[in-house]
């Protein structure tokens, strides 16, 4: 199975990464796993005043800060990770790698708002559900 790991640094990444770990038939080397993070971009005044070689470099080292404990953790566990890492809106972003990477599924930490607060706040597992055919297992 071709697995996507959305990830994001937070602690609902830790506890996806955890329940990895804890279901044997999840984690194991007739699976291929890629991570992405996505990045959001900073607002356009703030991108005008800077060069894109700065703006790469902060994309860039807020990415690694995301990516290289999960690399780590996955490594630990004899897994060989592929990275992702975009800049732009995560819901969209996340919906579209998976769509044209061909996953068989997308696994992500979810902060488990409620209704109401998907409704006022928008949630990127409520966008990503909602913009890619790709089943999502959505940890809480």
């Amino acid at each position: 199975m071709n697995i996507l790991l959305a990830v994001d640094g937070s602690a609902y990444t830790k506890k996806m990464l955890a329940y990895l770990a804890a279901n044997e038939e999840m984690l194991g080397a007739n699976h291929s796993y890629t991570a992405i993070t996505v990045q959001p971009q900073l607002p356009p005044r703030a991108r005008a005043t800077l060069s894109k070689e700065v703006l790469d470099e902060f994309y860039t080292e807020e990415s690694e800060k995301v990516m290289a404990p999960v690399t780590e953790y996955m490594a630990r566990h004899g897994v060989q990770l592929k990275t992702i890492t975009e800049v732009g809106p995560a819901g969209e972003v996340i919906a579209k790698v998976a769509q044209q990477g061909k996953y068989d599924l997308i696994v992500m930490g979810t902060h488990g708002h409620g209704a109401l607060g998907r409704l006022v706040m928008g949630s990127v597992s409520t966008q990503v559900l909602a913009k890619c055919d790709v089943p999502v297992l959505l940890v809480r």
